[in-house]
């Protein structure tokens, strides 16, 4: 079923969500023991500590939900994103396999010993990006001793650019969209031997973005652990924005594997210019599905038009409800969380960050929305779960919206300021 409000949000019900026969793809991301030896790794990064969940009690009571939490990314090992943890997993998991080392896990002072790096010799990794993942795998690269190259298209901002380099990657920049550059740098890596650290999967390379989704797990580990010390089992709801993929389907897959059937309700939410796993879900097929165009959001971070097929495998059996939101939501998202209800902590957040605080508020306030928020059974009891997945990464763009107040609600989505 899908319904759209027009210039609102389009929503629509995944089917599929409910069938809990085997997901191979499930099976294959979340084998036994592996949060553990992810948690493990990045315990040893330096700067390494559990970034904060936040409890947002005020808009909870304004929204009349029980509690919202959001786990702040912006303040990951100083890199504004959670990204670093799945680039830096996946070259872990590289390396050791180019070592063949299958019967025990290494330390990252093995790795940087002389003797294994005579080993391992020169490598380049390699990424596409529209910033935060070419930044977590450019840092992860430089920790390391090894060199990197990050392909970016031509509408990424120069501040996310100059924090590429910043780490001592090489960056060049591609025309078209992020799709144009993933296909380049399938292209050049391929000529000049460099290492693909993709967050995105295509035909014949699996295995480094299966580790990529891993290594978000390791967030999702702290989330339980600290929801547990407020004596939370699980969050009711998770709200998830998606790109390709990848950290929506390490969501719903860690859930769905942790709680089985009473795992939480799990939406995707998506730009409404690149809603490529919402365009994947309507056609019904059980495939996962492209979307054209320029992809030209304010949300960078989500802008992509190919879905990463592992990514979708999961998503198609454990996440249950997808929205396509056009970016006056995320800006909306943006703004509560930099001037928060009295009591609430503030919160930076950039576009891709905020969009599912936006889609919350919408869905627990707007009268058109209430079949789906009745369907979705967030009321009084509800935890609900946000993911702020980046900081301030294009410090200009922040201001625009934050300060001048850029893309503005239209005046038939704004709501009553006041409760009766």
């Amino acid at each position: 079923m899908s319904t759209k409000i027009p210039q609102l949000l389009d929503w629509i019900e995944n089917p599929r969500a409910g069938v809990l026969d085997e997901c191979v793809s499930l099976r294959r991301m979340l084998p036994a023991g592996i949060t553990g030896i992810t948690r493990q790794f990045h315990r040893q990064l330096d700067g390494y500590r559990m970034s904060p969940l936040k409890s947002l009690s005020g808009l909870s009571s304004y929204l009349g939900v029980g509690g919202i939490w959001v786990k702040d990314e912006s303040q990951r090992l100083h890199l504004d994103s959670f990204k670093v943890l799945g680039g830096s997993f996946a070259i872990y998991q590289f390396l050791r396999k180019r070592l063949g080392i299958r019967d025990r896990e290494l330390t990252i002072s093995e790795l940087k010993s002389r003797k294994i790096r005579a080993q391992l010799g020169d490598i380049t990794f390699a990424t596409a990006t529209d910033g935060n993942h070419g930044r977590g795998v450019a840092w992860s690269a430089m920790e390391l001793g090894f060199n990197c190259v990050v392909y970016v298209h031509e509408r990424t901002s120069k501040p996310r650019i100059e924090a590429i380099k910043n780490f001592g990657a090489r960056v060049k920049v591609i025309a078209g969209t992020y799709d144009d550059a993933v296909r380049a740098v399938m292209r050049d890596a391929e000529k000049f031997g460099w290492q693909i650290i993709s967050d995105t999967s295509w035909p014949g390379y699996e295995d480094v973005p299966c580790w990529v989704m891993q290594g978000y797990t390791t967030m999702l580990t702290e989330v339980q652990e600290q929801l547990a010390g407020q004596g939370i089992a699980r969050p009711t709801h998770v709200f998830i924005q998606a790109g390709v993929g990848a950290l929506a389907a390490s969501v719903a897959g860690y859930y769905r594997g942790l709680f089985g059937e009473s795992r939480p309700i799990v939406t995707v939410v998506e730009p409404d210019r690149a809603a490529c796993l919402f365009e994947s879900v309507r056609r019904g097929d059980g495939q996962a599905h492209s979307v054209d165009g320029t992809l030209d959001t304010i949300m960078a971070g989500l802008a992509c038009g190919d879905p990463s097929p592992l990514a979708w495998n999961i998503l198609d059996r454990c996440a249950d409800f997808f929205l396509s939101c056009p970016d006056f939501i995320a800006a909306k998202g943006m703004r509560v969380y930099a001037v928060p209800v009295s009591g609430d902590p503030f919160i930076v957040s950039g576009e891709s960050g905020a969009v599912t605080l936006g889609a919350l508020m919408y869905l627990a306030e707007h009268k058109a929305l209430a079949d789906l928020k009745a369907k979705m059974k967030i009321g009084p009891d509800s935890q609900i779960l946000l993911i702020n997945t980046e900081g301030n990464t294009d410090p200009d763009h922040f201001r625009r919206i934050v300060w001048e107040g850029s893309e503005p609600v239209p005046q038939e989505f704004r709501q009553s300021l006041h409760r009766h």
